[in-house]
């Protein structure tokens, strides 16, 4: 795997004529969870994002408890895009958190060979749904702790039990603003896949 990003983007990026395949991955989570800003993290490319400015109008729709200094909210996707090796490509695809983009959410996931599902220990409840949804359409996931500065702490088996997983998926801690931490994320959920024979990583 190629080494971890060391500052942003250089533009244009392109990818070597040596890379064959791609690799649908989905970032996704309930509201607020850190999506984009993982998306960002990873990507080698400068990511597409679909960022609206929150107004008066979402007031009592879109919860902003503990998320004073959120303005802005994804209303399609993210997309971004890491080299993987010589031979294979990954593409992110971000999808937003609100119950009224899951129609999005559902054409997003189409193809999909795995997904982050990140999640807020903070409100954990919120992520019921969308890991609902993954178990439903049978696509492989990791849970991704996004470690808020103010972030409750629980041994593993109580986040398990609290989520009600299933004992195959992974839980995986990261901050989502930490580079670095984003890319062992994704080492890591790489390496799931690879090991659960869902992805061939050719050297």
């Amino acid at each position: 795997m190629a080494a971890a990003p060391s500052g942003p983007p250089a533009e244009p990026h392109y990818l070597p004529p040596s890379v064959q395949g791609a690799v649908k991955i989905l970032v996704t989570g309930p509201f607020g969870v850190g999506k984009t800003t993982l998306v960002g993290s990873l990507s080698e490319i400068t990511p597409l994002r679909t960022e609206e400015t929150m107004t008066a109008a979402s007031a009592g729709v879109d919860d902003l408890t503990g998320r004073s200094g959120k303005t802005t909210t994804t209303v399609a996707l993210d997309f971004g895009r890491i080299t993987l090796n010589r031979r294979l490509a990954l593409y992110l695809f971000g999808t937003p958190g609100q119950q009224r983009f899951w129609p999005l959410w559902d054409d997003l996931s189409r193809g999909a060979l795995g997904a982050i599902a990140m999640v807020d220990l903070r409100r954990p409840d919120e992520s019921f749904d969308v890991l609902g949804r993954l178990e439903e359409q049978q696509i492989p996931f990791a849970v991704a702790v996004n470690t808020f500065p103010d972030s409750p702490s629980y041994p593993e088996e109580e986040i398990r039990a609290a989520l009600d997983l299933l004992p195959g998926a992974p839980v995986l801690y990261c901050d989502a603003r930490d580079r670095r931490a984003a890319y062992d994320l994704l080492i890591d959920f790489v390496d799931h896949l690879h090991r659960t024979a869902v992805l061939e990583l050719e050297r």
